[in-house]
């Protein structure tokens, strides 16, 4: 059932997640503000966090524009001036003439394998193009999270207030003790997985612009981001690989010295997180260590995709603290104090 239902479950926890980390927000500006109605102070909280998004990509979209265009500009002239004595032998040129000029369409068709090729293709090219209105939907899934989100911020106080009365009495003092660990577990988990994120965007803004990436501060703050999900900074490799070929094409540096330079800096920096900031930011929070992070972001990741490697950690600490009190018979972290 939870395997049918993913796609519609995916957006309430994606906003109840949200939800829970900007209810303090919200608190804050009813309470500060003296905001009467919680309504307006939800309204003033999301119209503060937009806001301050909007000012990000404003602030650094001409910077990105005018590192594409430039980016661009390079590509351009690099083709114009492209001299293929630098990268092929007058034997290896004069072949490839040779093939191109004897290359006849008519009897590349005859090949029943090009035949079959071009047949599988053309239907696949028409579901490329109605995947391309799947957009539509996406937007949809967005609308009705953002609804989500601004209900379950409005109703907040009232779960918090009421989520006990849900619970069976003989199992209240053990569940609240689990939610109370919880909480405790996963705000500590964001802060310290923030300021991980943000030490390693700075360290990767800096090493990019050493070794003179285009767009190099801007790559490196993007890497940053995805490092809030744990490891997925990976996902920045590949367009740190275009920008390496731009970069080798504005400067006129070999392509393998731009890529190894580029692989040194994701190393240092991958390395510095794993043996520094890793074990003594998230570690003293978790009590895990990197082949227990991994192995833990792996699992939830396979059970629940993208929401299950964001919260992976803090469920991780919660079993193991549910193991020990429940099987092994030790107190939980919060009874000792």
């Amino acid at each position: 059932m939870f395997g049918r239902l993913y796609g519609v479950l995916l957006p309430f926890f994606a906003s109840f997640l949200l939800a829970w980390l900007l209810d303090p927000l919200v608190t804050f500006v009813q309470q500060k503000c003296k905001v009467k109605f919680r309504t307006l102070s939800v309204a003033i909280t999301l119209v503060v966090f937009v806001g301050l998004l909007v000012l990000g990509f404003y602030l650094l979209v001409p910077a990105i524009g005018r590192e594409v265009k430039s980016a661009a500009v390079a590509v351009e002239r690099y083709f114009e001036n492209f001299d293929p004595d630098r990268y092929f032998s007058a034997e290896t040129q004069q072949k490839i003439q040779e093939a191109m000029n004897g290359l006849n369409l008519e009897s590349l068709l005859s090949y029943p394998e090009v035949r079959d090729g071009i047949k599988n293709f053309l239907p696949q090219l028409g579901t490329w193009i109605t995947g391309g209105l799947s957009w539509l939907s996406e937007l949809l899934v967005i609308f009705i999270g953002l609804l989500y989100l601004i209900f379950l911020l409005i109703a907040f106080p009232s779960i918090r207030a009421n989520w006990r009365n849900y619970v069976p009495k003989k199992h209240l003092r053990q569940v609240s003790t689990i939610v109370h660990e919880l909480n405790v577990n996963m705000n500590a988990y964001f802060r310290g997985q923030a300021l991980v994120a943000l030490c390693v965007g700075i360290l990767f803004a800096i090493g990019f612009a050493i070794i003179g990436m285009p767009m190099g501060f801007v790559m490196g703050l993007i890497v940053g981001v995805l490092n809030l999900v744990p490891y997925m900074q990976a996902l920045g490799i590949p367009p740190c690989i275009i920008l390496c070929l731009v970069q080798s094409a504005q400067t006129g540096q070999p392509v393998w010295l731009t890529l190894l330079l580029m692989t040194i800096v994701f190393i240092v920096v991958q390395t510095f997180q794993d043996m520094f900031l890793t074990p003594k930011i998230m570690g003293k929070v978790t009590g895990l260590g990197p082949a227990a992070i991994l192995l833990s972001l792996s699992i939830w990741g396979a059970l629940m995709g993208v929401i299950g490697m964001i919260i992976a950690l803090p469920l991780t600490s919660l079993g193991i603290s549910c193991y020990k009190h429940y099987v092994l018979h030790e107190p939980f972290p919060s009874e000792n104090r």
